[in-house]
């Protein structure tokens, strides 16, 4: 009252309210001046908006925008045309405050539609600018969030026992895409290709492999088991799909999305790398089908882990096993698993149930680079580093040279043997050549260092010409093709793959006369006559006939020139 009066006294009622409007100017100047030069220093409060996602709960809490944030903001916004940055502090908390699973719910909840809640769900599609904003897209992008800053560097996320740790894989793996990423209660379904030469399943998610039922179980939401496809494979994990008495021999395992609500096995061991589970089944104790139907299939499915993939074997012999190890060292460094009957439950985040192979050739690669990134001969590097093999290229001969080149003779003591071996011996050493004879054993590694230090190699045809894989480059290849109608075997197994691993091939067809059949058999038998009607029989009356009971006598002046050629090609 006293101020009114005093007012009233000394200034007409104008002169009041025009100071009235300056004072209200000068507070507002004030309190702008001291918001300004104190908001470093003023903590803006937390919001917290809660989402249901994929089945679970989250409350995602960020800053909330003082009123000169809001007030700068709008002002850029509105002269730029540009959203508001709710998220401008990079170390500001990102958490997720709570996490509850067990709905069945797969669609997106927003229990507020306010456009502050809008824009927040905007800032979680990271670098999408053509999504649809559905409910996958927001799964990827919650995901993303949830790794490090650094995009290039990010780990994926796996789940072990319930909780997210950091699996520190190998940085030079290719790095995987949105999709790829696994989330709590959200596998992926399986990639399953049933065609080609082999069938494979390639999985992600909460996996659990149980070896006494032969079941790979992939635990999954209800919601995505109701919108699969399938739920179920049968997988034979053996690269011969289409050959019945092959793939009759393997086992046949099962790969079932199940929910977590099922009675299904609890893990008791848990792995950090992805895994692949194959077979040693079918006609895998043969050496070429070992290789064409299991080890060149694992080096193309394997190969771009880099080392970091454990393999799980079933049908593996123990025979088998000590046959290949080194080369299964060379690709995996993890302990091999026998996982028949296995008493353990493996879990794993990410497998391949099988082996891929896309070609319908033998002891071959499809070259074609969108089907697999190898090639022949980066297998073939790979297995000369696998065994320290040091001749990368044959002995190329020059005119005058004194070099001899090293010829390898495979015997065989069972069937399709030579039974003149030193008159080949003699001949070949007359022509030039250092001739050394061997039989292929259960020692890979010892008959790698021996084929690999020749320039020819000559043998009847069977499995143990699959050792050319160890040739150097631009060796040759003389295949003795035995009587019998065998020349589309003999082209398919190793002509063919021969010329796929720039490896100059020769051949030489014995005739009845260089055969020990006409010792068993008159001359005018149907055997010698016309080995057509023997096919017509099937292929076990002309395996037992033509591949168990003859034995090869070549005639050495007629093979002569054979070897002739092969000179001449070490001259090109």
């Amino acid at each position: 009252m006293i101020y009114d009066s005093v007012l009233g006294r000394s200034f007409s009622k104008q002169e009041q309210k025009k100071l009235g409007y300056w004072a209200f100017v000068a507070c507002s100047f004030i309190a702008l001046s001291f918001f300004t030069n104190f908001k470093p220093f003023l903590g803006p409060l937390s919001v917290c908006k809660s989402f249901i996602i994929q089945s679970a709960i989250y409350t995602w809490c960020y800053p909330a925008l003082t009123y000169m944030d809001l007030a700068v903001n709008l002002r850029l916004s509105m002269g730029e045309d540009e959203k508001l940055p709710l998220f401008s502090d990079t170390d500001s908390s990102l958490l997720i405050a709570n996490e509850t699973v067990g709905s069945s719910s797969s669609t997106v909840n927003d229990t507020s539609s306010s456009h502050e809640e809008a824009e927040i769900m905007s800032t979680l599609i990271v670098n999408d600018t053509d999504s649809s904003h559905g409910e996958s897209e927001i799964r990827e992008s919650h995901t993303q969030n949830m790794k490090t800053n650094d995009t290039s560097n990010s780990l994926p996320l796996v789940k072990e026992n319930d909780i997210y740790r950091v699996n520190n894989t190998n940085s030079s793996l290719p790095k995987a895409t949105d999709a790829d990423v696994v989330t709590k209660n959200n596998t992926i379904e399986p990639l399953c290709t049933l065609m080609g030469r082999s069938d494979f399943c390639e999985i992600k998610g909460d996996i659990r492999i149980d070896g006494k039922s032969y079941t790979v179980f992939i635990v999954s939401s209800e919601t995505d088991i109701l919108t699969a496809e399938n739920t179920s494979w049968s997988i034979r994990p053996y690269a011969r799909k289409g050959d019945q008495a092959a793939m009759g021999a393997v086992r046949e395992w099962a790969v079932k999305l199940v929910t977590g609500a099922s009675d299904i096995p609890q893990c008791t061991q848990n792995h950090s790398v992805p895994a692949i589970l194959f077979s040693a089944g079918g006609y895998a104790g043969n050496h070429f089908h070992a290789f064409t139907d299991v080890i060149l299939p694992l080096f193309l499915t394997s190969r771009p882990y880099n080392g970091e993939v454990q393999f799980l074997i079933t049908d593996g012999r123990p025979a088998w096993i000590s046959k290949f190890e080194t080369i299964m060292k060379a690709l995996s460094r993890y302990q091999l698993i026998s996982i028949d009957n296995s008493q353990d439950i493996h879990c794993y985040d990410s497998m391949t149930v099988g082996l891929k192979r896309r070609t319908n050739k033998e002891l071959s690669i499809d070259p074609d680079p969108s089907s697999s990134p190898y090639s022949m001969k980066d297998f073939r590097k790979f297995l000369r580093s696998s065994y320290s093999l040091k001749k990368t290229m044959a002995t190329k001969i020059r005119n005058g040279s004194k070099r001899r080149p090293r010829l390898l003779i495979i015997s065989r003591k069972r069937s399709r043997a030579f039974t003149n071996v030193g008159e080949i011996v003699t001949m070949a050493k007359r022509l030039g050549y250092r001739a050394v004879v061997a039989e292929p054993d259960a020692d890979v590694s010892g008959f790698a260092q021996i084929i690999n230090s020749c320039d020819v190699v000559m043998g009847v045809h069977g499995a143990g010409l699959t050792n050319i894989v160890f040739l150097p480059e631009n060796a040759v290849l003389v295949q003795v093709i035995p009587f019998g109608g065998t020349e589309w075997l003999s082209r398919t197994y190793f002509e063919e793959p021969a010329k796929g691993m720039n490896i100059r091939y020769l051949d030489y067809k014995i005739r009845v006369e260089e055969s020990t059949l006409i010792q068993q058999y008159p001359a005018d038998h149907v055997v010698l006559r016309d080995p057509s009607a023997i096919w017509k029989q099937g292929w076990s009356a002309v395996q037992s006939i033509y591949l168990r009971q003859q034995n090869v006598t070549l005639n050495v002046n007629r093979f002569r020139p054979t070897l002739v050629k092969a000179l001449d090609l070490l001259h090109q």
